[in-house]
């Protein structure tokens, strides 16, 4: 069974940064594709970047470019998510998760495994 469990999420001002961790297990980790989303209240789901295990290549919707690094240790079976300059919009929970099989995921419905999710809250 996958099991994802997402940390570091938190309460940082305008302009910070935070790391997001994602342990999985269950899964043959180097083999999977990976990716985070995020829900802010009353909206839906969004998906927010990617990374292939095949040769770590990524993938970012386009609010995040240039803010946001995703990475992967295999040796750890870790996901992150690095997030810099944040602003309240990126407010969310944000959820790790494993794809379906494809090598570079680019929508929600790539994925087929979730976390339970992180809170991150950005003040202005």
């Amino acid at each position: 069974q996958v099991q994802l469990v997402e940390s570091g999420g938190g309460l940082v001002q305008a302009g910070g940064s935070l790391r997001l961790s994602c342990a999985a297990s269950g899964l043959t980790f180097s083999r999977s594709s990976m990716g985070w989303s995020r829900q802010a209240p009353g909206k839906e789901r969004e998906f927010v970047a990617a990374i292939s295990w095949f040769d770590s290549s990524t993938y970012y919707v386009d609010s995040v470019k240039g803010r946001f690094t995703i990475s992967r240790d295999n040796g750890k079976n870790t996901l992150y998510l690095q997030m810099n300059n944040l602003k309240p919009d990126d407010t969310a929970v944000y959820y790790c998760a494993a794809s379906r099989g494809g090598l570079l995921p680019k929508r929600l419905a790539d994925f087929g495994s979730w976390g339970q999710g992180t809170q991150v809250t950005i003040s202005s």
